[in-house]
């Protein structure tokens, strides 16, 4: 069992940053792939980017790609995504997710555990 927490949501300019962080609980922490996914209104959830559980491999949609970087520090049970020069369109409820297995999926029905989401609001 994995319980996630997300922090670091908020409300930031267009080309701003912000850094969110995902603290997981459970003993087993380094062999979980974990994701970043969003979901705006009216919208479905959508894969924003996946890390393994090496932290050896990432992936990113391509409409984050170069703009948001994702990491993980398995002493702190956390995994991070910083995302830089942020866009209106960027705005969601975003959500940490993991499964345990060697390739972080990116589809989000194939991961286990869910957090309860932090809000990312980004103006104009």
């Amino acid at each position: 069992q994995v319980q996630l927490v997300e922090s670091g949501g908020g409300l930031v300019q267009a080309g701003g940053s912000l850094r969110l962080s995902c603290a997981a609980s459970g003993r087993t922490f380094s062999r979980y792939a974990m994701g970043w996914f969003r979901q705006a209104p009216g919208k479905e959830r959508e894969f924003v980017a996946a890390i393994s559980w090496t932290g050896g491999n990432t992936y990113y949609a391509d409409s984050v790609k170069g703009r948001f970087t994702i990491s993980r520090d398995n002493a702190k049970n956390t995994v991070y995504l910083q995302m830089n020069s942020l866009k209106p369109e960027d705005t969601a409820v975003y959500y940490c997710a993991a499964r345990q297995t060697l390739r972080p999926p990116t589809s989000a029905r194939e991961y286990d555990y869910w957090g309860q989401g932090t809000q990312v609001t980004v103006s104009s």
